[in-house]
């Protein structure tokens, strides 16, 4: 790797564009004082990361940029580019993992920008980069902003004056241990955020664990709200099935048991009808037949006896017609065509009474004959007048007489027909009397049988309502089970007990006893949404199984950091200790040149242990204590230092102090010169260093020049003609007309001049 070329724009006195090219092993910039040769060195500075704007001779970002003058206005922005030749690809990167890859550029361009408000920017070939990126990228090649390979105005002893603990670190730097100093505050920075995440995971799966607990309490309640569940939906369907059985059974029975009752009842109901409408009616007609025949015989006893009567007073008539006769002597003369129409007509009227089967028609046909036979009652001149014979009156008695006797035989034949009627009936009475007590079974099985319907109708109704009630049971087992509850149908009948049994009976009061049961359970358990619950259980779960892994990879990532740091102060300790034998070997060379004699060298020293820090002592947290994060402030810390020790040749000289200017600046030089040569950079810049020397020390500052120009770039910024002779390459800086800083191509005679 080397230095190619550096770009300057807008950058302090050089107000264009300014390149210069380094081709040569030693390039030399010469130009009076004040010209802007120190700028190129603050530039590269700059361009390499350097933060210290005090450094560079100024109070802020915007003092970087060109202030302007009469013929060049001021500048909005600065930038500074470097570019190196990367064809052995050395340059590397550290990625998102930490690893260093190689950044396959023939070419690194790092560039540095900055504005008129005081930020800047990185640019990295063509890309924005960070500082920190910077950093790691020129630390992999052992260079940086203001390190041991850049000597600025002045510097030169800076090394002399600075106390053990920074000069330990510009040694360190000089034997490219930087890289892990950077990889150690790395690892430290990456340590503590570590730390501080492991702080705040432990502070929250602190907060979440009493939640957790609570839930698995809640989880654990619900798992055994589940058996009971699982074992609530057995009993469910077992109890669905025998009652969902038992009804249908039920129905069926009671349904066959309504229709036969219905049946039956028909069947009697109609026994009694044709029992009632049947033989009790043929008896009734018998009864009225009867009736009549008896009105009609009362009715011929009353004409028989009325007749009878008449006749009596016929027979008293003739009797007292013929005591007339005999004793007034007298004939009572009758029309003989009068009896004879009268015998007619009670004759007739006879007749009709026999006919007549009302009892009324036979009274008036009676009162008739009364009346007819009236006229024989009172005294009738006319008819007694006439000659009337008694042996008439006696052949008209005789035929009614005959005529009674006919009454009398009609009435023998009525009785006759009224006794085998009277007869009939009774035999009639006698089998209604059965007919009735048949009837009367009937009716008794009628009540039966109606009883028996309502009762079947009235468990039916039962049946209804406990169907309904089972339809209800469904719909709440549905709501505590859910919907798979409605396989109870899926269960074979077989396995349950004989519909309608006793046993069936009371299998399904224990399945319901035992439902009761878990169902005051499950009210007591009262989870609410299980499912809500389970989700969030599971949430909080998978957090706090996160964060326990968090907490195990930031455990092994903290042991990993805290070894990693071990490991690299170690190394660097080790790599320190060699180096310094080194160095003290390339020390001892170039101060016997510079002295031409003495000895000089560097001693490791280690000064009395104190504390880490001031801090008084804290209280460690759960958390510190848990996780071993709280370092014990009492704790001695050995913080090594470098103290350089020089003798001269001739000269009684111990301490450093006692060096004169020319003394410490050959000392430091050599110093200098030697860290470089163990472990060289790539380039070395060294702004007036040899100031302070004589033409033999300035040849002897030569002859080192030339020997560290083998391994190493370098750019000398001198007034020194002896130092301007071991240059390949002279730039001249002078400050031209527009008031700005401008490159001379000149030749070393007049490099000489223009140094003067």
């Amino acid at each position: 790797m080397r230095l190619q070329t550096l770009e300057l724009n807008g950058f302090k006195s050089f107000a264009q564009k300014t390149v210069l090219e380094f081709d040569n092993s030693i390039v030399s910039i010469v130009g009076p004082n004040g010209s802007g040769k120190s700028n190129v060195v603050e530039a590269i500075r700059y361009v390499l990361g350097e933060q210290s704007i005090k450094s560079m001779r100024g109070k802020s970002g915007a003092d970087l940029i060109f202030k302007g003058s009469k013929n060049l206005p001021k500048g909005s922005r600065a930038s500074v580019s470097i570019y190196f030749n990367n064809s052995d690809k050395i340059f590397k990167l550290n990625n998102d993992l930490g690893d260093n890859i190689n950044l396959n550029y023939e070419t690194v361009s790092i560039s540095r920008e900055v504005y008129s408000d005081g930020l800047s920017k990185y640019i990295l070939n063509g890309t924005e980069v960070r500082l920190k990126d910077i950093h790691h990228l020129l630390s992999s090649v052992n260079i940086g902003s203001s390190q041991h390979h850049i000597i600025s105005q002045g510097e030169a002893d800076r090394i002399l004056n600075a106390n053990m603990e920074d000069r330990r670190e510009m040694v360190e730097d000089a034997l490219g241990l930087k890289i892990y100093q950077y990889k150690i505050k790395e690892s430290a920075r990456k340590l503590e955020r570590a730390e501080e995440n492991m702080k705040e995971v432990t502070l929250l799966r602190r907060e979440n664990i009493p939640h957790l607990n609570f839930l698995k309490k809640q989880v654990e309640k619900f798992e055994k709200t589940k058996e009971m569940q699982a074992e609530l939906a057995i009993l469910y369907k077992e109890y669905f099935k025998g009652e969902d059985v038992y009804l249908e059974n039920e129905k069926n029975v009671l349904s066959t048991e309504r229709n036969k009752l219905r049946s039956e009842l028909q069947s009697v109901v109609s026994r009694i009808s044709v029992a009632e409408d049947g033989n009790f009616g043929k008896g009734n007609k018998k009864i009225d037949e009867l009736k009549v025949l008896e009105d009609n015989l009362n009715s011929l006893r009353g004409v028989k006896s009325e007749i009878e009567r008449k006749l009596g007073r016929i027979e008293g008539m003739i009797e007292m017609e013929e005591r007339r006769a005999e004793q007034k002597a007298k004939v009572i003369e009758i029309s003989q065509e009068e009896i004879k129409t009268t015998i007619n007509e009670i004759n007739y009227s006879i007749d009709e009474a026999i006919s007549k089967a009302n009892i009324e028609d036979v009274k008036s046909i009676l009162e008739r004959i009364k009346s007819i036979l009236k006229k024989f009652s009172t005294p009738n001149k006319e008819n007694f007048n006439k000659n009337f014979e008694i042996q008439n009156l006696n052949k008209n008695y005789q035929e009614i007489s005959n005529r009674m006797r006919e009454i009398e035989e009609k009435e023998k034949e009525i009785s006759k027909s009224v006794d085998i009627l009277k007869k009939e009936i009774n035999q009639e009475m006698e089998t209604l009397r059965d007919l009735e007590k048949e009837k009367f079974k009937f009716k008794v099985r009628h009540q039966e049988l109606a009883s028996a319907l309502e009762f079947v109708i009235l468990k039916e109704g039962n049946l209804k309502e406990r169907a309904k009630v089972f339809e209800n049971e469904i719909k709440e087992g549905v709501a505590l089970i859910g919907q798979e509850i409605l396989s109870y149908k899926n269960i074979a009948e077989a396995l349950l007990p004989p519909a309608g049994g006793s046993k069936a009976s009371a299998t399904q009061e224990e399945l319901k006893r035992k439902i009761e049961r878990l169902k005051i359970k499950l009210e007591d358990v009262g989870i609410g949404n299980g499912a809500e619950i389970m989700k969030e259980f599971k949430e909080v779960t998978e957090r706090d199984s996160f964060l326990e892994k968090e907490m195990e990879d930031l455990a092994k990532s903290i042991e990993s950091l805290q070894k990693l740091v071990t490991d690299l102060k170690e190394k660097i300790d080790l790599e320190f200790k060699e180096g310094v034998k080194k160095i003290n070997i390339e020390f001892q060379k170039f101060f016997s040149l510079m002295f031409d004699g003495g000895t000089g060298s560097l001693a490791i020293i280690v000064p009395e242990k104190k504390k880490k820090n001031n801090q008084p002592d804290s209280i460690e947290s759960d958390e510190e204590l848990e996780l071993g994060l709280q370092e014990d402030n009492n704790t001695a810390v050995l913080e090594q230092g470098v103290e350089i020790n020089v003798s001269l040749p001739h000269k009684k000289v111990k301490e450093l102090h006692a060096l004169s200017g020319g003394e410490r600046s050959l000392t430091s030089i050599a110093l200098l010169f030697a860290m470089s040569q163990v472990n060289p950079p790539p380039f070395l810049v060294l702004d007036e260093t040899d100031a302070a020397l004589d033409e033999a020390n300035s040849r002897k500052y030569g002859d080192m020049l030339e020997k560290l120009s083998k391994s190493s770039q370098l750019i000398v910024v001198t007034h020194n003609r002896e130092t301007m002779s071991r240059a390949s390459v002279l730039y001249g800086i002078t400050i031209g007309s527009n008031g700005a800083s401008k490159l001379l191509s000149v030749k070393f005679e007049e490099a000489t001049q223009i140094a003067k």
